[in-house]
C-alpha cells in the first residue's frame, strides 16, 4: 500500500522545491542578517511538512475509488482539500512555533493579504504536488497494463502453440467419432456422440478468443452436462436460470465448466444425496454458480488450477475479482460479466 504512494519521488520533489528555496534566501542574505544557520533547515522541515500533507492527500484520492464522485469532481475535491489542509498546517506552524528571525522576515498571518498570500502558496503546493503525483500514478498505470498485456498475450501465445502441437490428435478424433456415429446402431448413442464432438470441439476451439458470449458458454455446457448425466443419471441435478438479456453478457471462456466440474470432483454424488448445482444471473451483472456441500471424505487428487486459473484470468482481462462463498452448507462463486 506505502508503496503506492510513491514516497521516493515525493523526497525527490520535496528536495528539489526545498532547494530552491532555501538558495533563493541566501541569495537574499543582506535582508536576512539576524537569521541563525538552524533556522534553515528548521524551515526546510516546515515547507517539507506541507508537501507531505498534499503528497498523502492526493494520494488517497487517486488511488481510490468513489463510486459518489465522477473524475472532474475527484480532482476538484483532491485539489481542494490539500489546499486548505496545507494552508491551515502552515497557520497552526506558524502559532505554535517560536517567532525566529526567519519567519519575523517572512510574511505573516496578521492581514487578509497575508491570508491571501499564504493560501496562493498553499494552492501552487498542492497543484504541484498534483501534478507530479498524477503523472506518476498515471504511467504506473500504463505500465501495468501493458505488462498483463504482454503476460496474457504470452499465455496465449502458448496456449495456440499447444494446440498446435496436439492437431493431430484431434482430427484423429473427430474422425473417430465420426466413423463411430455411422456404425451405431441405437439413438441414445449417436446422440452421446454428437454431444460428445460438440464439448470437444468447443474446448479446442476457446484459445481463439479471450471472452466468449454467455450464449455460446451456456450451449457448450448443455452438450457437457448430456454427457455428465449419461454418467450421473438423476444423481445430478442442475437448474439453469438466465434471462434471455443476460446471453449476450462476455464470460472467459470454460469458466463455468469448470466451476461445475470443481463441484462434480470434490462432493458426493449418489441417488441417495443428488448435487445440486444451480446456474443463475443477477443485475449486478454476474453468473452465478452455488452447489449443495457434501464433500468427499477423501479428496480426489488434482492440480488446484480449476478456481486458480479463472481468478487469474479475470484479473487479466476483466479486472474485476471473483467472489468465492462457503457458508458450511452451499458453495457459490460469483462470476462478473461483461458488456460489449
Amino acid at each position: 500500500m506505502f508503496k503506492n504512494y510513491q514516497f521516493k519521488w515525493f523526497f525527490i520533489v520535496t528536495g528539489i522545491l526545498t532547494g530552491v528555496t532555501m538558495i533563493s534566501l541566501l541569495l537574499r542574505q543582506d535582508s536576512f542578517k539576524e537569521v541563525q544557520w538552524w533556522e534553515y533547515p528548521e524551515y526546510a522541515f516546515q515547507i517539507s511538512l506541507t508537501l507531505f500533507a498534499c503528497w498523502l492527500i492526493h494520494g488517497f484520492f487517486l488511488l481510490h475509488q468513489f463510486p459518489w464522485l465522477n473524475s472532474y469532481a475527484k480532482h476538484f475535491l483532491s485539489n481542494i482539500a490539500a489546499t486548505l489542509s496545507t494552508f491551515a498546517l502552515a497557520y497552526t506552524l506558524y502559532r505554535l512555533l517560536p517567532r525566529t528571525a526567519l519567519i519575523q522576515n517572512g510574511v505573516p498571518f496578521d492581514t487578509i493579504s497575508d491570508f491571501i498570500i499564504h493560501f496562493m502558496g498553499a494552492f501552487l503546493a498542492s497543484i504541484i504536488a498534483y501534478v507530479v503525483f498524477y503523472s506518476i500514478h498515471t504511467n504506473n498505470a500504463l505500465q501495468n497494463s501493458q505488462l498483463e498485456n504482454e503476460i496474457l498475450e504470452q499465455a496465449h501465445l502458448r496456449a495456440q502453440l499447444l494446440s498446435l502441437q496436439q492437431q493431430i490428435s484431434p482430427h484423429f478424433l473427430f474422425n473417430s467419432l465420426s466413423t463411430l456415429k455411422t456404425i451405431a446402431t441405437d439413438q441414445p448413442t449417436k446422440n452421446y456422440i454428437v454431444q460428445l464432438a460438440t464439448v470437444y470441439r468447443y474446448v479446442l476451439n476457446f484459445n481463439e478468443h479471450y471472452l466468449t458470449p454467455l450464449k455460446d458458454e451456456l450451449s457448450f455446457i448443455k452438450s457437457y452436462l448430456y454427457i455428465m448425466n449419461e454418467r450421473f443419471e438423476e444423481a445430478l441435478c442442475v437448474n439453469i436460470t438466465i434471462p434471455d438479456e443476460h446471453l449476450t453478457f462476455l464470460i472467459p471462456p470454460l469458466s463455468l465448466q469448470l466451476l461445475i466440474e470443481n463441484a462434480i470432483k470434490h462432493n458426493m454424488i449418489s441417488p441417495e444425496k443428488p448435487l445440486h448445482i444451480t446456474i443463475r444471473t443477477d443485475d449486478s451483472p454476474a453468473l452465478i454458480v452455488t452447489n449443495n456441500l457434501q464433500l468427499k471424505k477423501t479428496a480426489e487428487d488434482g492440480t488446484g488450477t480449476g478456481l486458480k486459473n479463472i481468478t487469474q484470468r479475470y484479473k487479466l482481462l476483466i479486472h474485476k475479482p471473483v467472489q468465492i462463498n462457503n457458508d458450511g452448507l452451499n458453495f457459490s462463486v460469483n462470476l462478473p460479466l461483461l458488456n460489449k
